[in-house]
């Protein structure tokens, strides 16, 4: 890491950039190493997370500090929206648009490369029932189910709808060229051995579990993405499998 920090250092200043030593931070992932990171003799500040492009990258490299931003950025246009809900010449379908728009997108952002525990799809999930439910104005203790809830706002369930985008979005990635690097690092398959015990869940596994129940590998999903209609019908297919395995 300190030789290509250095290196980073060098290539920059040959083209008349210099690195903001102040502003630079270390994060360390998967490592034991705890040595610091110098430039110019100056120590760089190690952090355990930092925001990059608007979503939150952690140490632990997973989605829980996200998604929880995620939820509370969320809410909060939810809220500012509380003349919407409460409107009686909206009609639902209108209020539901709305919501999309105004507060899922919100919601949503970046949940192509999340990790999607099961305790992260719970906390998704509910936030999402709890505003159609204000929406729907059906006040507490009434209940309704939540299959009910999802046809009367013509929703998906969270799981369902983060893999559809998911595999949106790696279509669109396995079509870019193939010197592109997000396409390199997708289909990237790393070397070496795993540290011994449980591996932990990352998206690279979650991926891995969707194409085995296709029947599918990177090569054949290269071809099939090549043919928008085609990702399409798969990418719906992979959802209505796992919508049926749900309700078995």
């Amino acid at each position: 890491m300190q030789i290509r920090t250095a290196s980073v250092a060098a290539v920059s200043a040959s083209v008349g950039l210099n690195i903001h030593k102040g502003k630079t931070k270390v994060l360390k992932y998967n490592t034991e190493n705890s040595n610091p990171i110098t430039l110019d003799g100056e120590t760089l500040g190690d952090v355990e997370s930092f925001t990059y492009l608007g979503s939150i990258i952690d140490e632990q490299g997973g989605s829980d500090a996200e998604v929880k931003a995620r939820i509370g950025k969320a809410r909060a246009a939810f809220l500012q929206l509380k003349n919407i809900w409460n409107s009686k010449q909206l009609s639902t379908n209108i209020k539901v648009t709305i919501f999309n728009t105004n507060v899922k997108a919100v919601l949503l952002y970046g949940d192509e490369t999340w990790r999607t525990t099961t305790t992260i799809i719970k906390k998704v999930q509910v936030f999402i029932n709890s505003c159609l439910r204000k929406i729907l104005n059906i006040p507490w203790p009434d209940t309704i189910s939540n299959s009910l809830l999802w046809e009367r706002t013509n929703k998906l369930p969270a799981e369902e709808e983060i893999r559809k985008r998911r595999w949106k979005w790696i279509g669109h990635t396995l079509r870019k060229s193939s010197n592109c690097i997000t396409r390199q690092a997708l289909t990237w398959d790393l070397e070496g051995k795993r540290k011994s015990g449980t591996p932990k869940n990352t998206l690279r596994p979650e991926i891995k579990a969707d194409m085995e129940r296709m029947n599918d590998n990177w090569k054949e999903l290269e071809r099939i993405a090549q043919d928008r209609v085609g990702w399409r019908m798969l990418a719906s297919g992979l959802c209505s499998f796992t919508r049926s395995n749900r309700r078995k």
